[in-house]
């Protein structure tokens, strides 16, 4: 660590000393829309050049003093040369306009509205040093995606979460979705993930704040380290170089909640004091109507007899209807001193509301009852911060830039709001109604299962588990159902973010140059994860206890869209849609007043202290990187990065126990304030080479050292004792936990076409070390053994995979077929996790792939654009993964994500250069999530959400 930083100091003095001796150029490259990033920029019979940045802008320096001539570049557009008479100081070039090249390609280009979009990206990725993709934000308008995560899911090597339909969290290559550095201006996110995990949530980051997505297969020594599987950075919107004001509005209808969605965004753009100032307004709201129906089944995986694990414990089936919100509000400022000199800020505000009434419904097998839950979800998500920065050309071969941030990021629930802010969460009712004569359908062991897992083959359709009574007429009854639980799950938490970074680039040749760098994060992080329980007296058992409160004496609304309830799945369930609570009736269950006229009492858990937490964490980065013009057409770069983590939570353990005083035994419970502390260092080399044979082929090769930190509910310092189990459990966190480190090796070929399109293909390997999960061992505990769960570092495992992508058009076809195009990408990924598991007091291995990794993603758009009018057709698909690993039962308990594949449309038409109507249709197929154990058959989870779409307006004012 400090020869490294005493390095970076040595190179950056060495600069400033020498950085005083030679010219340089500066510019800009447009056509006649705007900047054109990406661009390439030459010097004729050189190898020295550079690209444009988002601003159209360049900086080249080690320039001659005298007459020089420069090539200007872009994808579908016509070369053009500018001759220039360089000194020794700072010349700067005026402005360069770039046409597009050709009448049919130039009709795609200016009146089209995806081949601009195409071709940045496409010129973006050919000029990058990183293995990169990247989407630009008149492409995320495309097609009916309104959050980040939704947005993303198109690129190549792509995969999104789905929660209750929209796309949440994403990831690079299918690994575990933790693995994926999410970042935002290139600084990654805080996570607002309630799981404790490390990835953020992006269904708060509405798409139209966004200018660009990078997706990072390959890290370079520049870019934040913790990412085995790469990075995907959201760049916000900035100021742009024309007055911009631009409006949308668009209005929908949801065909499974029956109601309407609406969204809307205006955007504001323009420079003043000479174009030295510019400024950027994005505003946008979704506000949309949802729900979905969902399948649950679950197991007796408890049974001490192996087949019986196999029988049915209960079907719930459980309706959500609700409303979504999401809220953004984004803001860029830049100060233009002159060419060598700007200052910039931006800010945004985030918000995501989750409302929803939730309808469960349960058939519970084992004791022969009917539950039925209500719960009033209101989950919130906010995103709120900014930062300053500069970038600086201090001498002609010195360029200097910099920024200070500070972003939060929370999840949170504010329900009910007659309860102090400190008691309030997610609030669930719970009733149940015993059957006299019960549930049948029995298999001889008097088990329910599904018909192949039934000892004697009597047993049910997986996807169509019926209650079977064995009196018909005992049917869920509002009057028989009685309210024996109310529960208050307070989840939460907060991440904030203090971000300082500098970064200075100096070329000490035309040929080499040197990059140094430093970021220091303050992360401030805290979490809860607790329940509130209340039990009315006659539930417990206590003599003279109040009668219990049945749902019929309590103020009831109708159930949402009866006539739908699982339709899915035929008939057969109409009985279980009750009428249940209204939310203020609910809100008031939770009241003192109810609660003591109805004897209910707090049975809360001692031990639910141990589910919160809260600490810091601080990094330090600093790295090495150098880029190295071999000979024209090969490029070498590379260097180190070390990152130093030091972490500190404060938390609390607790201790169940029987204590036995004058002979007497009781249970004695204790908590006891903990607060643990663990330092470490990622020292990452990285070196890349890309070599460009010819004009259209790319082909480039990487070797990178990456890792990923672990979750925070791992390290969560608290312990749970319970001695009163036999045998004895303990459950702690591990603050020693160890960072999970990838040698990665890629090698990525590209083609470009010249009609704006491209052929990509490539493979990857990654060797991983200390992977980490939750580990069962035995300790001996006061004498006596202990089964002891800890996340523990306990195997090595490994990923490989090819990934494949072409970008096509038919422009060649006659006629009206010119107007085709195909857009696919796909990826196959093999790996292998031993996991180790408890038999019979010994250790033994099985192999697995690694979690919430898919064997193949696919996405395909097929696309026609001609004359002002534009039609996509996206599928996109994830292959299944495990999700669990039960590592006491082995893999036929293990949990996955089935299949998934989702067809998505849009059409637009481009009235004139300033209005577009469009219409977008979700999930044509109505294609469901599915999720089953060990085998496809034996169903978990289905979830359906039907339809959605809208029609709406797009109007660039100026």
């Amino acid at each position: 660590m400090k020869q490294l930083l005493l390095s970076l100091l040595l190179c950056f003095s060495v600069s400033v000393t020498f950085g005083q001796h030679s010219g340089s150029l500066t510019g800009r490259i447009e056509d006649e829309n705007g900047p054109l990033p990406g661009a390439a920029i030459r010097i004729k019979g050189t190898s020295q050049g550079t690209v444009t940045d988002q601003s159209g802008a360049f900086w080249l320096t080690n320039i001659p003093a005298g007459s020089v001539t420069l090539t200007a570049g872009y994808i579908g557009y016509k070369t053009v040369e500018v001759t220039i008479q360089a000194t020794t100081g700072e010349v700067v070039v005026p402005i360069i306009k770039l046409t597009p090249e050709g009448k049919a390609l130039s009709d795609v280009v200016v009146r089209g509205t995806m081949a601009a979009s195409q071709i940045k990206a496409i010129s973006i990725k050919r000029n990058s040093l990183a293995m990169m993709d990247v989407m630009a934000a008149d492409a995320i308008g495309k097609l009916p995606d309104r959050n980040a995560a939704e947005a993303v899911q198109r690129m190549p090597g792509v995969a999104v979460a789905r929660y209750h339909g929209e796309a949440d969290q994403a990831t690079v290559r299918g690994v575990p979705f933790s693995w994926t550095s999410t970042l935002l201006n290139g600084t990654r996110m805080p996570s607002a993930s309630v799981g404790g995990s490390r990835n953020a949530v992006l269904d708060a980051v509405p798409s139209e704040i966004i200018q660009y997505v990078q997706v990072a297969k390959a890290l370079t020594p520049d870019m934040e380290g913790d990412a085995i599987g790469g990075s995907i950075n959201f760049v916000t919107r900035v100021a742009p170089e024309f007055r911009k004001l631009s409006v949308s509005a668009a209005g929908g209808y949801n065909h499974f909640s029956k109601d309407g969605t609406y969204n809307a965004s205006i955007t504001y753009g323009d420079r003043f004091l000479k174009g030295k100032l510019g400024v950027m307004l994005t505003a946008a709201i979704w506000d949309r109507q949802w729900g979905t129906d969902e399948y649950v089944v679950s197991y007796n995986t408890a049974l001490s007899v192996p087949q019986q694990r196999y029988s049915l414990n209960s079907l719930l089936l459980k309706r959500y209807m609700g409303k979504r919100q999401t809220y953004g509000l984004n803001a860029g400022l830049e100060y233009r001193f002159n060419e060598k000199h700007r200052l910039f800020g931006r800010a945004l505000h985030d918000k995501f509301n989750d409302i929803r009434p939730v309808y469960e419904s349960y058939l519970l097998f084992n004791t022969n009852e009917y539950q039925l839950n209500y719960r009033y979800s209101y989950y919130q998500t906010r995103i709120d911060g900014g930062e300053i920065g500069g970038e600086h050309q201090l001498v002609s071969r010195l360029k200097l830039d910099w920024s200070a941030s500070h972003y939060v990021s929370e999840y949170y629930m504010d329900t009910p709001p007659t309860l102090p802010k400190d008691k309030r969460g997610l609030p669930i009712a719970t009733f149940k109604q015993k059957l006299t004569k019960g549930f049948g359908g029995l298999a001889s062991d008097g088990k329910r299962y599904l018909s192949f897992d039934s000892p004697n083959g009597v047993g049910d359709d997986p996807m169509h588990i019926l209650p079977r009574l064995n009196d018909p007429t005992e049917l869920m009854n509002p009057n028989q159902l009685t309210l024996r639980q109310l529960v208050l799950y307070q989840l939460g938490t907060k991440e904030a973010d203090q971000v300082a970074q500098v970064n200075a680039k100096y070329d000490l040749s035309s040929r080499f140059s040197l990059k140094v760098g430093g970021k220091f994060r303050h992360k401030y992080k805290e979490s809860q994860n607790a329940a509130q329980v209340y039990l009315p007296n006659a539930a417990l058992g206590i003599p003279g206890a109040a009668p219990l409160v049945s749902l019929s004496q309590l103020e009831r609304t109708e159930f949402p869209v009866r006539q739908n309830f699982f339709q899915n799945l035929g008939n057969g369930y109409d009985a279980l849609a009750i009428n249940s609570l209204t939310k203020n009736q609910l809100f008031d269950l939770f009241s003192p007043q109810f609660q003591q006229t109805n004897q209910f009492r707090d049975v809360t858990p001692v031990s639910n202290a141990t589910g919160r937490f809260n600490g810091t964490e601080n990094v330090l980065a600093l790295y090495l990187m150098g880029e190295w013009n071999v000979i024209p057409k090969l490029k070498l770069f590379g260097g180190v990065r070390n990152e130093h983590t030091a972490v500190a939570l404060n938390g609390s353990s607790y201790k169940r126990e029987t204590v036995t005083t004058n002979g007497q035994s009781k249970s004695v419970e204790t908590v006891t304030p903990t607060t643990v502390k663990n330092n470490y260092d990622a020292f990452l080399p990285m070196l890349h080479l890309k070599y460009t044979p010819t004009q259209k082929s790319v082909i480039r090769a990487a070797f990178t050292r990456t890792f990923i930190r672990p979750n925070f509910s791992d390290l969560n310092p608290g312990e749970n004792i319970n001695t009163t189990t036999n045998p004895i459990t303990i459950t702690r966190g591990n603050i020693n936990l160890k960072p999970t480190f990838a040698s990665n090796f890629d090698l990525m070929g590209e083609y470009y076409f010249d009609n704006i399109g491209l052929l990509t293909g490539g493979l990857f390997y990654k060797k991983i070390k200390d992977y980490s999960f939750s580990n069962q061992t035995v300790e001996t505990y006061n004498g006596v053994q202990a089964l002891v769960t800890q996340p523990q570092n306990l195997e090595n495992a490994s990923l490989k995979g090819i990934e494949l992508g072409i970008l096509r058009r038919f422009n060649f076809l006659p006629g009206l077929l010119s107007g085709l195009g195909l857009e696919l990408n796909g990826t196959a990924i093999q790996s292998s996790l031993r996991v180790p598991r408890r038999v019979n007091n010994e250790t033994q291995y099985e192999t697995t792939s690694l979690p919430n990794q898919s064997k193949f993603l696919f996405n395909s758009i097929l696309f026609y654009e001609r004359k002002g009018l534009t039609i996509r057709l996206a599928g996109n698909f994830r292959g299944r993964s495990v999700e669990t690993i039960n590592q006491q039962l082995g893999p036929d308990f293990y949990t996955w994500t089935d299949d998934n594949f989702t067809l998505d449309g849009s059409a637009a038409y481009t009235i004139n250069p300033k209005l577009r109507v469009f219409v977008e249709v979700n999930n044509l197929t109505n294609e469901p999530v599915r999720m089953y154990m060990g085998k496809p058959g034996r169903t978990t989870s289905t979830e359906w959400y039907s339809q959605r779409g809208q029609a709406g307006i797009r109007w660039d004012i100026f």
